[in-house]
């Protein structure tokens, strides 16, 4: 008797390496982000993507504050064409970020997504200013 977990059976390997390995093309994690930043590696600019509120009630140290709904030409203009935008937002009940990657994406510019958001950020142990 097969279990829930088995029932559909798993991918093909060459199948599993193309859908894990695309997944890093669209998203990063907190660990790798915190190292660049620590590590002065950031080759990527960090969008807080949630409120102004929020934002200032408290934010990754290196992140600048852009809420999804205000992405456009006007509000990126002073960032290069290629420049890599991580998005993250409040965690992973929240929907921000793809809000903020599909504005960016249409906008014809680099993104990706910090999944955990402020809540994988914290379960880290990383802190976050004010």
């Amino acid at each position: 008797m097969s279990s829930a977990v088995s029932r559909p059976p798993a991918a093909s390997s060459e199948q599993a390496l193309q859908h894990f390995s695309s997944r890093l093309q669209y998203e990063t994690d907190c660990w790798d982000v915190h190292h660049a930043i620590s590590n002065d590696r950031q080759d990527f600019v960090l969008l807080d993507v949630r409120s102004e509120l929020s934002f200032g009630q408290g934010h990754i140290d290196a992140a600048v504050n852009l809420p999804h709904q205000k992405i456009n030409e006007q509000t990126l203009e002073k960032y290069p064409a290629d420049t890599l935008f991580v998005v993250y937002c409040a965690g992973p009940h929240c929907n921000a970020t793809e809000k903020a990657a599909i504005r960016l994406a249409q906008l014809g510019r680099p993104v990706k997504k910090m999944i955990g958001g402020v809540t994988g950020w914290l379960d880290e142990g990383f802190e976050l200013i004010k």
